[in-house]
């Protein structure tokens, strides 16, 4: 893949208004995201990738009221957000039996196997995209999850 294809694509993401595409192709994997969050810290990289973001904050009953964005973003800043690459069905084990593929506090290694996403009678292995810790499922089992929906929050080591 060269330069022209890639402005291409960013063409073509500016004009049907997409914030995130991925592309795989003879071994070259390509992930583009728009970034439209304000910069708070000064600095940005020159081209946002996928493989780190933060994500939304989340309150829980009996909690004090939501955190400003500011400190939200802070305090994840530094996790590795899995996101679905598909639609389909989550399944954080090979079967109803099995203990989970990963679980909160849990250790994990590049290329391992957090979940399984079922499409179309197809089980995809979704697997972690960096070394580190386990620090939230977002996903409920047997639930339902969409395109670029959020899976997992990992801690690089």
């Amino acid at each position: 893949m060269d330069l022209d294809e890639i402005k291409k694509i960013l063409d073509l993401m500016r004009e049907n208004d997409l914030s995130e595409f991925e592309l795989e192709q003879e071994g070259v994997k390509v992930r583009l995201r728009k970034n439209n969050a304000p910069q708070w810290s000064g600095h940005a990289p020159a081209m946002p990738v996928a493989a780190y973001s933060s994500p939304a904050p989340v309150s829980s009953a009996g909690a004090d009221p939501a955190p400003s964005p500011l400190t939200a973003a802070s305090e994840d800043v530094d996790l590795a957000i899995i996101k679905s690459p598909i639609v389909g069905t989550f399944y954080r084990s090979p079967d109803p039996e099995s203990k989970p593929f990963a679980e909160v506090g849990q250790m994990v290694k590049t290329g391992q196997t957090l979940c399984i996403i079922e499409a179309m009678k197809l089980m995809n292995e979704i697997n972690a995209e960096c070394d580190g810790e386990v620090v939230k499922v977002y996903v409920e089992n047997g639930r339902a999850v969409h395109y670029g929906e959020r899976l997992f929050a990992i801690r690089p080591a």
